[in-house]
């Protein structure tokens, strides 16, 4: 191993990790809806918390990919801007402080916004800091890579949602919700340092700059030559419905058995101890077995995740649908991404993959979530969770029947 590869899988991992540690004290499963349902939130704004934080990380890729590609570093781009990813979350946080007791309504706008500002750079940024990760880390590691981060990522995680529970129960809402918010925003700023840090490998020359409508009408045709990329994106489409219950998870169990609002702290601490039990053995299945293998078992915890939330007893059984959704979200953070650099026929074509599997996925991700809050309000959280369900098991079905390991297609 080289000392730039050994520095960078330092500072790569850092940059991420501590980035996911963030967003663990702003989780769109727990922290965030309990926050909205905390400012008398419908369950139509509960779904569009995901909704918006979905669409902000997947549509704006494309579109910025072309842009990425006729760059010969990408760094520097993505150390320009990656700023407005970190600091909105010090704007929430001064919303729930001063904002939210007067103003719940304008504070809910304030919280959508700063989700898909955040969101919104993120996607931007995302073929190039994907490039960059492409670039610094062989295909034998990166599993291993996304896995190990996730893992440091999860048990700091772990601790913030036993953080988060304490700041909860000693500081009453809003207030309290502010204080994770200040936290998210300083773990942010610590993966801006590692970012910096970075040694960006060499990269290819930089490809001549296309019109955007010129570039985006090259996509219907690669989609057209690539049958198993096709099968790829609908399966992803099918388990991102499965996964819009995601939200309603902490607001049902709210309602269901009134617990008090620092057991959000307990619920997080479940899903990240799922992220941790995953990450410590997926990351290592998707070096040696390919990616596919950790989606299918991403999309078999999802449907387990629905199945256990319509069944469940009591709310200590119900912790089980955070720990599963955790590991849903381990297989997602190994492979969703890294599974694209393979399907890129060369590595200059990176971008234009990683661009195209988050893109054409915006739309279902934007409306599912959507959809379910709609569901919810009108036939209950049971039919939210069925509905999901069945999509997840529609996604399993397609993974393993109709898409190939791209690694062992070339």
């Amino acid at each position: 191993m080289t000392r730039d590869l050994r520095w960078n899988l330092g500072a790569l991992g850092a940059d991420y990790g501590l980035f996911v540690v963030g967003l663990s004290f702003a989780s769109q499963t727990t922290i965030l809806p309990a926050f909205a349902a905390h400012l008398g939130a419908p369950n139509v704004v509960v779904g569009a918390i995901p909704a918006v934080m979905t669409v902000g990380w997947l549509l704006p890729s494309l579109p910025a990919a072309g842009h990425t590609e006729t760059l010969v570093r990408k760094l520097p781009f993505v150390l320009r801007y990656t700023v407005w990813e970190r600091v909105p979350f010090v704007g929430l946080a001064l919303a729930a402080f001063f904002l939210a007791g007067r103003a719940p309504a304008l504070t809910l706008g304030v919280l959508l916004l700063t989700l898909l500002v955040v969101t919104g750079v993120g996607g931007v940024l995302m073929p190039a800091w994907m490039d960059i990760i492409g670039r610094a880390i062989p295909v034998t590691l990166r599993g291993r890579f996304f896995a190990l981060a996730n893992l440091g990522a999860s048990l700091g995680g772990f601790a913030g949602g036993l953080v988060t529970e304490r700041v909860l129960a000693a500081v009453p809402p809003p207030e309290g919700y502010g204080v994770c918010f200040l936290l998210a925003a300083a773990c942010m700023g610590g993966s801006l340092v590692a970012l910096a840090l970075v040694r960006e490998p060499p990269a290819a020359a930089a490809a001549e700059p296309v019109a955007l409508r010129a570039y985006l009408a090259r996509v219907p045709a690669l989609l057209r030559r690539d049958p198993n990329l096709r099968a790829f994106l609908g399966a992803r489409a099918c388990a991102v419905v499965g996964q819009a219950a995601g939200a309603f998870y902490t607001v049902h169990a709210l309602r269901a058995w009134e617990p008090p609002a620092s057991e959000v702290g307990v619920f997080t601490a479940l899903l990240l101890g799922g992220q941790v039990v995953g990450n410590a053995t997926l990351g290592w299945v998707a070096d040696r077995a390919g990616h596919r293998r950790v989606l299918v078992t991403g999309a078999l915890a999802s449907v387990l995740a629905n199945a256990v939330a319509l069944g469940a007893p009591s709310l200590a059984a119900f912790g089980a649908v955070f720990v599963l959704a955790g590991l849903q979200l381990a297989a997602h953070s190994v492979s969703s991404l890294a599974i694209l650099l393979e399907f890129a026929p060369t590595p200059e074509a990176r971008p234009t993959y990683v661009g195209l599997g988050t893109t054409v996925i915006a739309p279902v991700a934007f409306l599912a979530p959507l959809a379910a809050g709609l569901l919810a309000d009108a036939a209950g959280f049971a039919a939210v969770f069925a509905a999901a369900g069945l999509a997840g098991v529609t996604a399993l079905v397609l993974l393993v029947r109709r898409v190939r390991d791209p690694r062992s297609v070339a």
